[in-house]
This record gives C-alpha cells, structure tokens and sequence, in this order.
C-alpha cells in the first residue's frame, strides 16, 4: 500500500492544523479543550466547552466524513477521518469516536428507521453523548460474558419491551452521557447467540451511577440497573445478535481509541528531554545504551504508524465494497488490522512510558505539571494511563487471541 498522503489529504490536514490554532488561541476554548496532561483521557466529550467545541467540528462537516450522504454524511474516505482524530489527539483535544464511530456506524449498518431518523442527526450536531455499557463484574474483557438481565415485559403503555436488572462497570460517560449504549442478556442458554444491544436513556428512574476514580486522575463508573424497561423500538438490530455488532464495533473502538498522535509525541518529549540533558557532567546523547534505546523506540513508532495505515487502508476497502454492493449489505471493520494496530501500538506505550522513566531516573516519579520535573512531569502521567490503555478496549491477551485466531487461523484452544 501507499503509506503517503495525496495532495488532497494534505491540504485538509493544514485546514484542520489552521482550524485548531485558532481554536487554542482562542477564549472560547484555548486550554479547558485542550488538554495534554490527560493522557488518551483527553478524548471524551465531558464538559460544555469541549461539547460546543464538537459541535464546531459538525457545523464544519466534519463529524460525518465517512458516513453515507443520504444520513447527513460526506461519503468521504476513512483517511480524512483518521487526520482529524489524530490532529484533535495531538492537541489534547475531544475525539470523534464514540458517536461517529461506534455508534452510529452500527446505527446506520443495523438500527431501525425510526432509531436512525432520531439519533444520526443528533450525533452529527453534537447534540448527545453516549455511555458505552459492555463491562461488567464478571465480564470484563469477555464481553460475550455478560450477564445484565433482560426478561420479556410490558410498559406501562402497554409497549412491548425489555425489563433489565444487573450492572455494568468501568462505564466512563455514565455520569455525563444522556443515552447508554449496552448489552444485555436476552438469552441466558446461549453464550454468544444471547445477547442484545439496546439504547436507554441514563436518566430512567431505575438507573443509578457510582464513581471510580482511576489511577490516571480520571473518573468512570459503575452502573446498577433496577427494573429499567427497554421498549422494542429502543432494540438495536435484530434480538440476540448484539455481541456481533459489538464485536464490530470494538474493532472500531480499538483503533479510534488509541490513536498515534499522542505516541509520536511523547517519543518527541524523551528525545528532546535526551539531546539537552546532561548526567554527571556526561549529556545522555552520547551514552550508546540510551541512544540504542532510542533508536529501537523510533523504530517501533514507526511500525506503530504504518500499522494504523494499514488499518485505515483496509477500513476503506470495507466502506468501497459496501458503496458498490459488491458485499453482504453491512459494514464489516477489518478486524485483525485493528488488533494488530492496538496490541502494537498500547503495549509501545507501555515500553516507551518505561523507558522515560528510566532515563529521566528520580525526578521522573515527580507529578505531572510539578516545576522542575523532567518532561514537565508527563513520563510519570504517561506510565499511569499506559496500563488502562492495555486493557480498554479488549485487553491485549484477548487482542493476541484474535490475531491467532482470525489471522493466523490457529484453533481455539491452543
């Protein structure tokens, strides 16, 4: 494949590049949207300046770019999608995708007219924000384990519906989101073939949220469910095939998640940090084991980029095929690219975040933003948020049996 941009591409990579300068200068935005020092956390939408920052980005167009024109979309190319997240992820910034992605993808793949019709131009003004219920006590990265309730019911209406009782965990939006996205267990004879995906409203009555307060200075959540009725038309698809379009979308959410940007950068950081710093009257940039450490880190990022690309490459093979109807009718994400992509690329983080901390030595256990500190103290944020991003999204042992799996095409059990 060709890992270059065209001329094209290039071009609106220097209008966003253009957009966001202005955005950080400005007082409606400037640094309450952009913000480093929260890591991958920096992606969510959680307060009302980075909702009316996204809500720029819909009035430019620019959170539909991949999504069909008659559902308010640009029918465009994924890879105009993939230089705007990772411009927004450079910066610090909230990200496109939750709504755009995971979603509304599967909305326009599998929802209902009517579900379409009401939540496709909500997500294209940013006028929502959803909370993502896939974890649970038991069923943390298994998601085909999970055991929220739902029993057969009737609304008060009369609808026919869902009654859900149980919990969720580790639901980051749930205190702020307005509709939750999750899966329940409409059949508990059937491990896979029993579940279905649903949209209920996180202010029913029977919905209550409890603070975790993470590692990384973050906030997500646990969720309890008391008698929550679902009405059929808040089905997402077809009755018990939830844990396939959940599968799909993770493969989305793998990728989109967890984007370069933020890599390249505090690879930037430590190498700046190595050409000025001078140990016991020696600069470190003469020490053949750091330049060597170095060396092998730029490789790795560089692999880390490309693997990306070839997702993003792969993903509009999928989105070509769909538009000529040459395929099934639904959009199928390349799904061993993006575990490629996020095993290398999270557990790179990992080696990277180690590697600064080594190199900086004592004064990189110091907080971040604490004067003095080496790297303005991100080697000791980075090393706390790298161990949550090995895990969201599907953690990297189950990443590791999806590329054997699906890739490499081993059994199962091996």
């Amino acid at each position: 494949m060709d890992f270059e941009f065209s001329a094209e591409q290039l071009a609106f990579a220097t209008e966003v590049e253009a957009f966001l300068d202005a955005s950080a200068d400005s007082d409606e935005f400037g640094s309450d949207v952009f913000d480093l020092s929260r890591e991958n956390m920096a992606q969510i939408v959680d307060t009302p300046k980075r909702r009316a920052f996204m809500k720029e980005l819909g009035r430019k167009g620019w959170l539909g770019i991949t999504w069909p024109m008659e559902y308010g979309g640009s029918d465009g190319d994924g890879v105009f999608e993939y230089l705007l997240n990772e411009a927004l992820a450079a910066r610090g910034g909230p990200q496109i995708g939750k709504g755009v992605g995971i979603v509304g993808k599967t909305l326009i793949a599998h929802g209902s007219e009517e579900l379409k019709a009401k939540f496709l131009p909500m997500i294209l003004e940013n006028d929502v924000e959803f909370a993502v219920g896939y974890s649970e006590p038991e069923a943390g990265s298994d998601a085909a384990s999970m055991r929220l309730r739902a029993e057969r019911s009737v609304g008060a209406g009369g609808e026919s519906g869902w009654l859900l009782n149980g919990q969720k965990t580790w639901t980051t939006s749930a205190h702020f989101a307005e509709w939750y996205w999750l899966g329940a267990r409409t059949d508990p004879d059937n491990k896979h073939m029993g579940i279905t995906l649903m949209l209920v409203p996180m202010d029913d009555p029977g919905i209550s949220v409890r603070a975790i307060h993470t590692m990384g200075d973050e906030r997500t959540n646990e969720v309890f469910l008391d008698d929550v009725f679902v009405p059929d038309s808040h089905v997402v698809g077809e009755v018990n095939q939830g844990f396939r379009y959940i599968s799909q979308a993770l493969d989305l959410e793998r990728f989109t998640m967890f984007t370069f940007a933020p890599i390249a950068q505090r690879l930037e950081l430590l190498t700046e940090y190595v050409r000025g710093a001078v140990r016991d009257g020696v600069p470190l940039r003469d020490d053949p084991r750091i330049r060597a450490q170095l060396a092998r880190l730029h490789t790795e990022a560089e692999v880390a980029r490309v693997l990306g690309l070839r997702f993003v490459a792969a993903a509009m093979k999928a989105d070509e095929t769909i538009r000529s109807g040459d395929g099934a009718g639904e959009y199928q994400p390349p799904t061993v690219e993006a575990s490629e992509y996020k095993l290398y690329a999270t557990e790179l983080s990992k080696r990277l975040a180690d590697a600064a901390m080594d190199i900086a030595g004592p004064g990189s256990q110091l907080r971040v933003h604490t004067a003095g500190a080496p790297m303005d103290g991100r080697s000791e944020s980075t090393y706390r948020f790298t161990v949550i991003d090995t895990i969201g999204g599907g953690s990297s042992e189950v990443q590791k049996n999806i590329i054997a799996r699906r890739g490499l095409g081993l059994p199962k059990n091996f």
